[in-house]
């Protein structure tokens, strides 16, 4: 026991510091994911009625598709 708590100390490294442009590069991606979110979330209120009508026509497709998978599993 005494071993194995010496060779995990041993094998763990110290956090490695990040360095500035690192951090700025890792703050600007979160800003541009939370700014497409944001659009993500306006387009689907903007266009409410337009993705009802599209979900709406898939549902066809989308059975079709359960089905053909459904025959296929009861094949084998």
């Amino acid at each position: 026991m005494a071993e194995e708590v010496k060779q995990n100390e041993q094998t763990q490294q110290p956090e490695e510091k990040k360095s500035a442009g690192e951090v700025a590069k890792m703050i600007l991606k979160v800003i541009i994911g939370l700014v497409l979110v944001g659009l993500g979330i306006w387009a689907i209120i903007a266009w409410w009625k337009d993705l009802l009508l599209v979900i709406r026509g898939c549902i066809g497709l989308f059975l079709i598709l359960a089905g053909a998978i459904t025959i296929a599993i009861a094949r084998d």
